[in-house]
C-alpha cells in the first residue's frame, strides 16, 4: 500500500543523502520514480548532498501542481511508481496535499525530506502540513552534533559570525563557515541555541583557541 512518509530531522543529518540512496534503491529493483526538490544549495533543478552527490531534479516553484504533473507524465506513456521530494519544508501546504492525494488516489508512494523548524524554532508551513498528512513521520537516526559536541537540535541562522532570530524565514546561505557578508547555517543544541552561543561566540568567548566555553556562566541566556 503506498505511503506519504516525511524523513524529518536538523540540517547534517544526511536527508538529501538518504533521498539518492533511496532513488537508487527503488531504482535498482527497477521502479520507477520522480525527483523534486526546491533551492538546493547547489543551484536550480538538482539534488545534492553535502557528501559531493547529486542528480538532476524538477525544481519545484510555488505554482508547481504535482497532481497534474505526475498526471501528464504518466498520461505520455511513463510509469511512476514513487516520488522522491527533497527540502519539502519549503513547499506550499496546497502541495503536500497534492502530494497525499497522489498518494490516496494513485497508489504512488511519496518520500518527503526535510527540517520541521526555522531558525526561530518556528515550523515551516510545509513541514507542518506534512506532520498533519503523512503516513509516518521518521526522524533521522543520523545525529547532526553541535559544536560542544550534544546532538544538535536546532538550525541557526548566522549573519557575519552573529546568531540572528529574527528575520525572513526563508533566506538561502551556505553551511561554510568565515564568509564575511553571506548568511550561514549551524546546528546547535538546544542549550545553545536558547542561550544564542554558535561556534563563533563560543571562540570568541575561549580564553584559548584550544579550548571552548563549556561554563554556562560564559553564555549567558538573552533578555526576552
Amino acid at each position: 500500500m503506498a505511503e506519504l512518509v516525511f524523513f524529518s530531522g536538523t540540517m547534517d543529518c544526511g536527508k538529501s543523502t538518504l533521498a539518492l540512496q533511496m532513488d537508487h534503491n527503488h531504482r535498482a529493483r527497477g521502479r520507477s520514480g520522480l525527483i523534486y526538490t526546491k533551492m538546493d544549495r547547489m543551484g536550480e533543478s538538482v539534488l545534492s548532498s553535502r557528501l559531493g552527490l547529486s542528480t538532476d531534479a524538477g525544481e519545484v516553484t510555488d505554482d508547481v501542481d504535482f497532481w497534474d504533473a505526475v498526471v501528464e507524465y504518466a498520461t505520455a506513456g511513463h510509469r511512476v511508481d514513487y516520488l522522491i521530494c527533497d527540502e519539502a519544508q519549503f513547499y506550499t501546504p496546497g502541495q503536500v496535499e497534492q502530494l497525499a492525494k497522489i498518494v490516496d488516489e494513485m497508489g504512488i508512494d511519496v518520500f518527503a525530506f526535510g527540517i520541521t523548524a526555522d531558525f526561530r524554532t518556528q515550523l515551516f508551513p510545509g513541514s507542518r502540513r506534512m506532520i498533519e498528512l503523512a503516513d509516518r513521520v521518521q526522524v533521522l537516526q543520523v545525529e547532526a552534533l553541535c559544536w560542544c559536541g550534544r546532538r544538535a537540535t536546532h538550525n541557526a541562522r548566522v549573519v557575519d559570525g552573529v546568531m540572528v532570530v529574527e528575520g525572513e524565514q526563508v533566506v538561502v546561505g551556505d553551511t561554510k563557515p568565515g564568509q564575511a557578508g553571506l548568511v550561514e547555517y549551524e546546528v546547535l543544541c538546544r542549550r545553545h541555541f536558547m542561550r544564542r552561543m554558535n561556534s563563533a561566540a563560543a571562540r570568541a568567548a575561549a580564553t584559548s583557541p584550544d579550548t571552548l566555553p563549556f561554563d554556562l556562566d560564559l553564555c549567558p541566556v538573552p533578555p526576552c
